[in-house]
């Protein structure tokens, strides 16, 4: 019997399923094709429902028909199903965007606001490490760490994070300069994209395309200053030079 986690149920409800619903999908993942009756039974969703729930999710992208006498109904694969979901969402987001900014943006504009966002000078490598702590929590879809120097307790605090963000199914690239030990490279490679690129003049990182850390100071001496924001602005700039220097690093195969 396929299990659905509390994880699971929570992720498809906010992609708009309902509980029926969710029961007649997983049923058709354990069983196939079946008709609208036999879900009926299976499902444990009552037939005077499951005609409902099986139009509802056609629409959304889950579940196929084929014809006949009767029809049987199959299960579409999630990649499939996900895309419409995507496809549906950015639709609805575009006319809500539409509304708001027509409706909206000419009163925050008229009445002089301007938009705040918070830039914080940091010092002290204990409160650039709780800070880079804090950005690694958030993280959800994508990092991006510069690092021409990297210490062991900073690669103590990278690792769980970054095994967190790849089996969400998020990315990570990681830039290392050589002067790195092999041991930490092989340990990195083995969780992230990792390349070799000298002369980064500074270190960094970048979470979700949303939140920027700049690490500046003495390499040898460890991290003595840093700017931490949240400026879509700033952090859109951080990636692009990030990009830049990505694609003219070496990449390395992952150490065995």
């Amino acid at each position: 019997m396929l299990e659905i986690s509390e994880k699971l149920r929570r992720a498809l409800h906010r992609l708009g399923l309902t509980d029926y619903e969710i029961k007649v999908y997983k049923t058709l993942l354990e069983n196939g094709e079946l008709t609208a009756s036999k879900l009926s039974e299976l499902a444990d969703v009552p037939y005077s429902k499951i005609y409902e729930v099986l139009e509802s999710l056609e629409k959304k992208g889950w579940v196929g028909t084929e014809g006949g006498r009767p029809a049987h109904y199959y299960p579409k694969s999630p990649v499939t199903a996900l895309e419409t979901c995507r496809a549906k969402i950015e639709k609805e987001l575009r006319e809500y965007e539409e509304v708001v900014l027509s409706e909206l943006l000419p009163i925050f504009e008229g009445r002089g606001f301007k938009e705040k966002h918070d830039i914080w000078i940091l010092r002290g490598e204990e409160n650039i490490i709780a800070k880079i702590k804090n950005l690694l929590s958030n993280c959800e879809r994508e990092l991006l760490v510069a690092a021409p120097l990297i210490t062991k307790e900073l690669s103590a605090i990278f690792f769980p994070h970054l095994a967190y963000i790849v089996n969400r199914g998020g990315v990570v690239k990681i830039m290392l300069s050589k002067d790195v030990s092999q041991s930490l490279v092989k340990k990195f490679s083995e969780i992230a994209e990792v390349r070799f690129k000298e002369q980064m003049f500074g270190g960094g990182l970048i979470a979700d395309s949303r939140e920027v850390i700049l690490l500046l100071g003495e390499e040898r001496s460890g991290i003595s200053f840093a700017i931490w924001s949240d400026h879509v602005g700033l952090a859109k700039f951080a990636k692009d030079y990030f990009n830049y220097l990505w694609n003219d690093a070496e990449p390395i195969r992952r150490l065995s």
